[in-house]
């Protein structure tokens, strides 16, 4: 089974590799999902870029600390959606494959680490809607086939 992909990708065109670890964070009633709005407005699934010497897990752990101040269980990992994009901000395009992971339950244990992100809970098919990468929305719809 392939990969779904997200994105085109551009002959001729150098991408940086960016390989990311995502999570799918409903609450407890699990009718919302928590996203995270950089400073540019787009939203994203909480994760981020696995650093050197990191496995999925401990890029993941780090990330919730980061981004949410977050503690979690993780559970499901739906797989590998990869995406190709440009960034502006950084004028570089990326091959970003994104695995994307259940999170089963949390626990806020602190204020994030980071504090220029904006955190909000959405319904679903809001989620969805807000969400800038192809993959991220791929991971919910992994999620909600799991879960109706």
């Amino acid at each position: 089974m392939t990969n779904p992909t997200f994105g085109n990708k551009e002959e001729g065109v150098h991408y940086q590799n960016r390989y990311g670890v995502y999570a799918v964070i409903p609450n407890p009633e699990k009718d919302k999902i928590i996203l995270v709005q950089a400073p540019n407005g787009a939203w994203f699934l909480p994760g981020g870029e696995i650093e050197a010497g990191e496995d999925h897990m401990k890029a993941l752990e780090r990330e919730l600390i980061e981004e949410l101040g977050f503690t979690a269980q993780v559970g499901h990992y739906y797989g590998q959606a990869d995406e190709y994009f440009y960034s502006s901000h950084r004028d570089t395009h990326y091959y970003n494959p994104a695995y994307i992971y259940e999170v089963t339950s949390f626990k806020e244990i602190d204020k994030p680490l980071e504090d220029f992100n904006h955190l909000a809970w959405f319904d679903i098919h809001t989620a969805i809607d807000e969400l800038k990468r192809g993959s991220h929305k791929w991971g919910i719809q992994e999620w909600q086939k799991n879960h109706h």
